[in-house]
């Protein structure tokens, strides 16, 4: 038979899952789960109790929250209060995951969809065999959960948060003018007054895919022919215990598992069942084929995004006030990231970048660290025009650890250009706030070349750490012969264009744009090299396109509490 559109299994799922869609919206009855479907003029009542907690509350005489049928033909819809939209976890939670296809709609004057439980969108397999009877084997096989632009999700608990289990799908497309935000319902009530203080609020948002986790184990090199599985691979998310399980992984780094575009993820990283803490964004063996683009996390207790394996690529991203790492990378991520900002706060956060290459680095003989870096499945990320502006915060203020920029270790392999990295705002604290270090696996990987830094800006005052490379080179002299321009920096110093200094990288209001790297100034003389995309390095520049307008929140003065901490 040829496959014109995925597979019979998965047509015939999404036929039924059509029809469950009808049953809800009110369009077909004699929709009992069971039998042959009539047709008949009857339809769903949305001003009415609809058992999972639904009716109106006398908010009007229509019921906009979301719903759906159950395969015994029960509907389950939010109830509504005439601004918010309520559900209970009979209608979702961790035990009780989403199984049917659900449509979450913008609310009128700004109401949010508010859980008292968790979402978890499909089901939580760890067996091959599970998976199969369930018909799951790549993202669009399991339920699919759609978000509309300008939604609000909210939780009212910080141990819950949101899964999309292996085989899932979610689609959270959003605009600029009408992004989607998951965040507490503490900040939806108004309670947190957006301070960017407020952390740990609820969970945050994890995504499970079947792309590759060197946790498991396989046959031959990644990406040839021949790769595959040598044995099951089910790995445990953060979170993972008794019903908040969840797994990921497998062999697939063309995994889908939907679209995330102009989403902002605030108020996350509380301490959940099991005693995790769980990060804003959690990209779990997440394939290139699932669309990220147009992503920001803020205030955050852990960290901004972290990407265990998989090879999902990210467009546009923005970390604002992340407690610990703003991007964490583990277990053999291979996906890019292009376009991104951080942003420290004045007194917290710890790395811009920590990389590491291989999971459970400490417990591998040396061969076992050689061949698996041998097979590609090692982290090598590809990472262009990054600004990360860094806190030189010191252990006395800081959440996890000082203020620092990238770390690479444990087999790590990232090629990083066109990039930005500043802590020269503030006194260093003196507190290990190097910017650039590097560590055992990862430095032959160095030496070699497999780490590149291409037209890279350095203002920090502890400017490197780590090493020294197998041939006895430090990490600084490695970085200047890539090209890496360091500033000289005693104290602080003002980066910008309108200090007047031998130190001139950014300019604008506020003060995140880059200058055009052929007028900036650092140690008082134009940096030698060239960008290689363009006339500028970094995330913005004033003369281009801002890609973080309108949407995000908390960087520009119409949409934020307070001005960051780096404007005059």
């Amino acid at each position: 038979m040829k496959r014109v559109s995925g597979s019979p299994r998965r047509a015939l799922r999404r036929g039924r899952l059509l029809i469950v869609s009808a049953c809800a919206l009110g369009m077909l009855a004699g929709c009992s789960g069971s039998g042959d479907i009539e047709i008949s003029p009857s339809t769903v009542d949305n001003s009415t109790n609809n058992n999972g907690g639904g009716g109106n509350g006398g908010g009007g005489d229509v019921n906009p929250c979301a719903s759906y049928q159950t395969s015994s033909g029960e509907v389950r819809q939010g109830r509504y209060d005439g601004t918010n939209c309520t559900y209970s976890p009979t209608f979702v939670d961790s035990g009780n995951n989403l199984k049917v296809d659900l449509t979450i709609p913008a609310l009128p004057d700004g109401g949010a969809h508010i859980f008292e439980g968790s979402l978890f969108v499909g089901e939580a397999f760890n067996s091959d065999a599970e998976l199969q009877a369930a018909g799951i084997a790549e993202g669009g096989d399991g339920p699919t959960l759609t978000i509309e632009a300008g939604a609000t999700l909210a939780w009212q608990s910080n141990d819950k948060f949101m899964v999309i289990n292996r085989g899932s799908q979610i689609f959270a497309v959003g605009t600029a003018e009408a992004p989607i935000t998951f965040t507490s319902a503490s900040d939806v009530n108004g309670d947190l007054a957006d301070d960017p203080e407020a952390v740990s609020q609820w969970g945050g948002l994890i995504i499970n895919g079947f792309g590759v986790t060197n946790t498991c184990e396989y046959i031959g090199s990644r990406g040839e022919p021949g790769f595959a599985l040598a044995a099951e691979c089910h790995a445990a998310a953060e979170g993972s215990a008794g019903q908040d399980e969840s797994f990921y992984g497998g062999d697939n780094d063309d995994d889908d598992s939907g679209r995330l575009e102009y989403v902002v993820v605030k108020h996350t990283g509380a301490e959940v069942g099991n005693g995790d803490e769980l990060n804003g964004v959690t990209f779990n063996a997440v394939g290139r084929s699932t669309v990220v683009r147009n992503l920001q996390t803020y205030s955050t207790y852990d960290d901004g995004i972290e990407m265990f394996g998989g090879a999902v690529n990210i467009e546009n991203f923005a970390a604002v006030y992340v407690r610990d790492d703003s991007i964490d990378i583990d277990e053999g991520w291979i996906g890019t990231i292009d376009t991104a900002l951080v942003i420290q706060s004045a007194a917290d956060g710890n790395h811009c970048i920590e990389a590491d290459g291989l999971a459970s680095f400490d417990t591998l003989e040396d061969a076992t660290i050689d061949d698996f870096i041998a097979r590609g499945l090692n982290s090598a990320p590809a990472i262009s025009n990054l600004t990360c502006i860094v806190s030189p915060n010191g252990a006395d203020s800081a959440t996890h650890d000082p203020g620092a920029g990238w770390r690479f270790r444990e087999g790590v392999a990232p090629v990083i250009s066109d990039s930005l990295l500043i802590a020269s705002f503030g006194a260093d604290s003196a507190d290990s706030n190097y910017c650039l270090r590097i560590d055992d696996a990862s430095l032959p990987l160095a030496e070699s070349g497999a780490i590149e830094l291409n037209a890279v800006i350095i203002a920090c005052q502890d400017r490197t750490a780590g090493g020294p490379l197998p041939g006895g080179q430090t990490v600084e002299d490695w970085a200047s012969s890539q090209g890496v321009v360091f500033a000289t920096v005693t104290g602080s110093a003002d980066p910008t264009a309108n200090a007047d200094t031998g130190l001139q990288l950014l300019e604008g209001s506020p003060p995140i744009f880059s200058i055009d790297y052929a007028t900036m100034v650092v140690d008082d003389a134009a940096p030698a090299g060239a960008p290689a995309g363009g006339s500028y390095i970094g995330a913005l520049s004033l003369g281009a396109e801002n890609p973080f307008a309108r949407w995000t929140f908390g960087i520009f003065e119409d949409n934020r509490a307070q001005p960051l901490w780096i404007e005059p």
